[in-house]
């Protein structure tokens, strides 16, 4: 790597909001386009709003395979650079970025070639199958580049440029809600492509974004890519990337199919609790936001430090960052609860709803407390190297606690949607106990990859 690389140092002196700050802005302007996003859809075509929800649900299984080399880059670029081991970053990036354009290409075909099976499998109404198809070739075959730029993202972010996450957030996000508005309602309607020309908005709002991720990476002077960096090829190194990347990805995949089974409970409650739960999760993606955000960046921060060899300082630097974002997302909660009599009437006048939102939103502020525990430690662990611990005890707490509690709470007791929250809030509550006492414990130390011959 050149010597003239603009990398951005960071240590324990850096401050938590130089990282959080950018990545909350970018969070919460996707919450909020996305929102706009659905809405022109469902405005233009309800079957075809449908079709492309069926469509996301099983593209974010894909997101979840491609994160396993997403995830693991962010934690071996940050302890590498805490290291100052600079030789190597090259061929770290290279091979990151190789092996997801490669997992990209491979899923993102055979996702395409399955579609029909998968429409079977999903049981996606007929009405909405060709619309189905149709995004899913578009979208689905363009899935590699959300691959790549979801690896250079890592790559940007623990080299200090979080804030180009935001602005590239921004630049994509709006070329996707004009390029729906074109194709929906203004001159290209005549087109009639309807989900088609949604789906060409996404695939260019991503070309973009990993164009200008390569750009910023090169006049930034971050480092090169090329196949010489990977010759002889790194073979260990690629398998140390997986076995950082798969726990993560592993942990993500049972969160999921546990929010399905959680969902399942509350479909058979009636459609006002469907509602309630619909209506009550776009607004708890608020409260969720900002911790979220400082736990990312903590994970970088932390990840320089155990590199670096400052476990003491890294060990320290994590109670620090729940300081200021404990009582934030406390606090943010609290409001959301507040307010939720006036905010959920923006989705429904059904005051049975809005009843029931008004409960799940005051359990909510539970959820969050145990969540930011949960994202701050599970982050900061992986980032320090301990990687398996977090997958064991997600998914004994997930199963074991969450479904059960909210099973026996929501359905057994007869509590309704607010019972399955409060399994919700037992889960996460729990899970950040458990995970605050091992780092409190100190397991983690002398798990640093740098350490481990490459």
């Amino acid at each position: 790597m050149s010597k003239s690389a603009a990398v951005k140092h960071i240590d324990e002196k850096t401050p938590l909001m130089m990282l959080a700050g950018p990545m909350f802005g970018e969070l919460l302007l996707n919450i909020l386009v996305n929102s706009v996003d659905t809405m022109m859809l469902g405005r233009y075509s309800s079957t075809g709003a449908g079709a492309v929800g069926n469509a996301n649900q099983v593209m974010f299984f894909l997101i979840l395979m491609f994160n396993i080399i997403a995830n693991a880059t962010s934690v071996v670029v940050a302890q590498h650079l805490g290291a100052q081991e600079t030789k190597k970053m090259n061929t770290i990036y290279t091979l990151a970025l190789g092996v997801n354009f490669i997992f990209g290409i491979l899923f993102s075909g055979i996702f395409v070639m399955l579609k029909g099976p998968i429409m079977e499998l999903i049981n996606v109404p007929e009405v909405m199958r060709a619309e189905f198809a149709t995004y899913v070739n578009i979208v689905g075959g363009g899935m590699f580049m959300l691959a790549c730029y979801n690896v250079m993202l890592q790559i940007l972010r623990c080299n200090g440029f979080a804030r180009i996450g935001m602005y590239i957030s921004i630049v994509i996000n709006l070329i996707n809600i004009v390029g729906n508005y074109l194709f929906l309602y203004g001159p290209l309607k005549a087109l009639e492509y309807g989900v088609g020309g949604v789906a060409i908005s996404t695939d260019l709002a991503r070309l973009v974004a990993l164009v200008v991720s390569l750009v910023f990476f090169y006049r930034k002077k971050i480092g090169r890519l090329g196949l010489k960096y990977i010759k002889p090829f790194p073979g260990k190194l690629l398998w140390q990337m997986i076995k950082v990347g798969l726990p993560s990805a592993g942990e993500n995949m049972s969160y999921n199919l546990y929010q399905i089974v959680l969902l399942s409970f509350i479909n058979s409650m009636g459609e006002n609790a469907v509602y309630a739960k619909t209506f009550c999760q776009s607004l708890i993606s608020f409260s969720m936001v900002f911790s979220n955000a400082c736990a990312m960046a903590t994970q970088i921060i932390t990840g320089h430090l155990v590199g670096a060899g400052k476990e003491d300082a890294a060990y320290k630097r994590v109670f620090s960052t729940l300081k200021l974002s404990l009582p934030i997302t406390v606090g943010l909660a609290t409001i959301n609860w507040l307010l939720s009599p006036l905010t959920l009437q923006l989705f429904t006048e059904n005051q049975e709803v809005i009843q029931l939102g008004f409960w799940v939103m005051l359990v909510d502020i539970l959820i969050e407390v145990g969540r930011c525990l949960n994202m701050t430690f599970v982050s900061s662990l992986k980032a320090a190297g301990d990687y398996v611990f977090p997958l064991i005890v997600g998914i004994i707490m997930m199963w074991g606690i969450g479904a059960t509690v909210g099973y026996t709470a929501g359905v057994l007791l007869n509590l309704g949607v607010v019972g399955v929250f409060m399994g919700t809030a037992s889960d996460e509550f729990l899970r950040g106990i458990v995970t605050m006492m091992r780092w409190k414990r100190q397991s983690w130390r002398g798990k640093s990859l740098v350490k481990k011959e490459l």
